[in-house]
């Protein structure tokens, strides 16, 4: 459980592989929350190395011995305690360490990258624990499209870079998925294994380690299509709720979940901001309903840990 924790400051982790979401998220999660309120910290701004060093050292990104991780963990506990920190910048466009930025904390923490839960000391740090897994195919789509356009990577370049860090995802990034409160899975539906946006399916794993909402009203009417719960069994055979929206379920039906979640939190209607939007393959944006319920399933925690409704 956090440890040291200052009141008025709640952190929320997200961990993932590369390209697989943690920054859509996080930037759905501030806009819900107050982007003046959330302060965001990169985790692969711990990058120990440039681009070039890591290539002549034979390391990846996903390798913790390429990472500041005992900084990371000494700043995360700083932030816990309601003090600043000077964290380091990696530049994605150049590869190379910028100067440092000084970051204060804010009322809500978001930590989202590679590695944040690689020690017991950073994951008492977090109020809530996210780990996203998109289908794999997906997320090298994903991976694509954003190093491609935004990173400045040719389509080789990219490939060539996943087939390196084969080995790397399964040893140093899959094993993190244990410790989520929430999993978070994105996967296209049977009919159209090429949608990578507003029409995707999410799965999410409610771990009984935080206190979820109570869905049952959204189970009224279970024959329409869009939302499903049930309890199972996480692959550890330990049981969990699980929670599937479909990328086709109808405004109406999305809005009432939105509905739901904003009166269980009276206390945060004055936040309401448009949710779920996201790059697509031609860099235009769009809005996906499921994408937006995960943000503001996520933003729910977050409130109801800063009013001390998370056990500490």
């Amino acid at each position: 459980m956090p440890i040291n924790r200052v009141k008025d400051i709640v952190i929320l982790g997200i961990v993932g592989d590369s390209a697989s979401g943690k920054t859509t998220l996080s930037d759905g999660i501030a806009a819900i929350l107050g982007t003046e309120r959330v302060a965001t910290i990169c985790t692969d701004d711990y990058h120990r190395y440039s681009r070039r060093e890591r290539a002549a050292l034979g390391l990846s990104a996903l390798d913790p011995r390429a990472n500041h991780i005992d900084i990371l963990e000494q700043h995360l506990k700083l932030l816990r305690q309601g003090q600043p920190v000077l964290k380091p910048v990696y530049n994605h466009h150049t590869g190379e360490l910028d100067a440092p930025q000084y970051i204060e904390p804010r009322p809500y923490v978001v930590v989202e990258g590679l590695l944040g839960y690689t020690t017991r000391a950073m994951r008492d740090c977090y109020d809530v624990k996210l780990y996203l897994e998109p289908q794999e195919d997906l997320r090298v789509r994903w991976k694509v499209q954003r190093d491609t356009t935004r990173r400045g990577y040719t389509r080789e370049q990219v490939l060539d870079s996943l087939e390196k860090r084969r080995e790397d995802s399964p040893a140093f990034i899959h094993p993190q998925r244990t410790f989520a409160d929430v999993v978070v899975s994105f996967n296209p539906p049977d009919d159209n294994h090429q949608e990578s946006g507003a029409r995707l399916n999410v799965r999410h794993v409610l771990r009984p380690t935080l206190p979820h909402p109570d869905l049952t009203p959204l189970l009224e009417g279970a024959g329409q299509a869009g939302i499903h719960l049930e309890l199972s069994r996480d692959r550890d055979g330990k049981p969990v709720d699980v929670l599937e929206i479909d990328g086709a379920i109808s405004p109406e039906r999305a809005f009432r979940v939105e509905e739901l979640l904003w009166r269980l939190l009276p206390e945060a209607s004055h936040l309401r901001r448009s949710v779920g939007r996201f790059a697509d393959a031609d860099n235009r944006e769009g809005q996906s309903a499921p994408l937006a319920l995960t943000q503001l399933l996520t933003a729910y925690h977050m409130v109801k840990a800063a009013m001390g409704v998370h056990a500490i």
